[in-house]
């Protein structure tokens, strides 16, 4: 794999050699010379062995072993130090153990945490990682990384460093080709290391679930440099295990042909890519500082976090939020359903004002077909209303008995009889408002006018 287009230095990925105690392989001399000569800004190149020296001595006894720097010319040799898929399965065992604790105290956890080792694995893999991106983004020095057979801290290593050296691996659509390329076509065993099926329980171990933890604890220190957010890597990590997608079924490329199942199955990145909405980073900046160039995290033991998310994701309601992008995520999901409430007042404010439009054209019409007469007709509750005390208009009272429909309308000669029998129920003449002290039959509400303000409003 090839890195920025700055540094002319490659990342290579192969097993260990033959090497045994004494014996030499001409070909793999040959090929390391190969891969120093691609590379005209360096004259030598780091070999990279992810294991404890101890462990590669021992594989020695097999007739494996590693790359003796006499036998190779202008190489540097580094022995990394990370645990082998045994020991790493028993870690995380306690890890979860401590997790399942009812109430622990706060001494039985973070002593339980401390004494599984689990951090102390990630910061390996991590410091790894580290190594790998320096060298090739600033002494532009190809690397060679092996472990024992290739698929396992081989694969952790090298997409870590990925993930530190190019912005495209921070972006949704990288992670997901970087995980493709480095795990799935590379040869992952998914099958043994996730237990998929029931099998050998010493073949199992969380190797990808590391790789994932070390871009989250990245994704802590920068918090503005990925695209995605924790949600994107519990997904990934969730349907690893579920085999709902077909993409980490089989151990490898040629089991997964074998089986069919590109044709039988769906692919989890499409999924994932469709609901992208979800995943997205609220805090990311495709311009921003951090998203630029190598990321260059602090390792210091303090920076690493326990991750919540993951293995207490089940306990939201029991546990603080410990993620930024938590609070965001939430925050935007409420804004998002403000608006849609928002527009929902909106469209009904805009009906009722039409009504209401409506109401004074029709009232206006009808002023206008009698400019001399006004018809109360059967309904009452247009009766007694400010705006109805116009000119020398003066309504009847509600106290006097309904009378028949012929008689409600009252034409201008017979203003003056009506005034006087107004004037005698007890009617101010002077402001022309008829005495409202007696009970009407109709209830307060029913006597209100469906067009005054406070109809509009309370409509409204």
């Amino acid at each position: 794999m090839k890195p920025p287009a700055s540094s002319q230095a490659a990342i290579c990925r192969s097993s260990q050699p033959l090497s045994g105690f004494s014996a030499r392989c001409l070909e793999d001399e040959q090929m390391l010379e190969a891969i120093l000569r691609s590379n005209p800004r360096s004259d030598f190149m780091y070999v990279v062995d992810t294991r404890p020296k101890l462990n590669a001595i021992a594989n020695r006894a097999a007739g494996k072993g590693y790359e003796n720097e006499d036998n190779y010319s202008n190489i540097k040799f580094q022995f990394i130090g990370i645990e082998n898929i045994h020991v790493m399965r028993n870690s995380q065992q306690k890890m979860l153990e401590v997790c399942e604790l009812r109430s622990p105290s706060m001494s039985d956890f973070l002593e339980g945490l401390e004494s599984s080792g689990w951090l102390k694995h990630i910061k390996a893999v991590l410091d790894a990682g580290i190594f790998i991106a320096k060298a090739v983004a600033e002494e532009a020095v190809s690397v060679l990384v092996h472990c024992s057979d290739g698929w396992d801290r081989t694969a952790q290593v090298c997409s870590v460093a990925c993930v530190l050296l190019d912005p495209y691996y921070r972006t949704l659509r990288g992670l997901m080709v970087l995980i493709e390329r480095d795990w799935v076509s590379f040869g992952h065993k998914f099958s043994h290391r996730c237990n998929h099926l029931v099998g050998d329980p010493k073949e199992v171990s969380p190797i990808i679930d590391q790789f994932l933890e070390c871009v989250w604890q990245l994704m802590e220190q920068f918090p503005c440099a990925f695209e995605f957010n924790e949600r994107f890597l519990i997904a990934i990590h969730g349907h690893i295990y579920s085999c709902q997608y077909g993409n980490f079924i089989g151990n490898n490329q040629r089991e997964r042909i074998e089986l069919g199942v590109r044709e039988r199955t769906h692919s989890l990145w499409s999924y994932l890519w469709m609901n992208r909405a979800d995943f997205i980073n609220p805090l990311y900046r495709p311009d921003h500082s951090q998203t630029q160039g190598l990321l260059r995290p602090s390792t210091a033991p303090y920076c690493f976090k326990f991750w919540r998310g993951l293995y207490n994701h089940f306990d939201r309601g029991m546990h603080p939020r410990q993620s930024v992008e938590d609070y965001l995520q939430a925050i935007q999901e409420e804004t998002q359903q403000l608006h849609d409430q928002l527009a929902s007042h909106k469209q009904k404010i805009g009906k009722l004002e039409q009504e209401q439009v409506w109401r004074v054209t029709q009232k206006t019409t009808t002023l206008d077909k009698s400019p001399t007469a006004w018809a109360l007709g059967n309904d009452l509750t247009v009766a007694n209303t400010p705006q109805d005390y116009t000119g020398d208009f003066i309504s009847s009272s509600p106290c006097q008995p309904k009378a028949p429909e012929s008689s409600l309308i009252l034409l201008p000669h017979d203003l003056n009889q009506k005034s006087e029998a107004n004037l005698s129920n007890g009617s101010d003449q002077e402001s022309g408002i008829a005495d409202l002290s007696c009970r009407s039959p109709l209830s307060e509400d029913s006597t209100r006018d469906p067009d005054s303000d406070e109809a509009a409003y309370s409509a409204a």
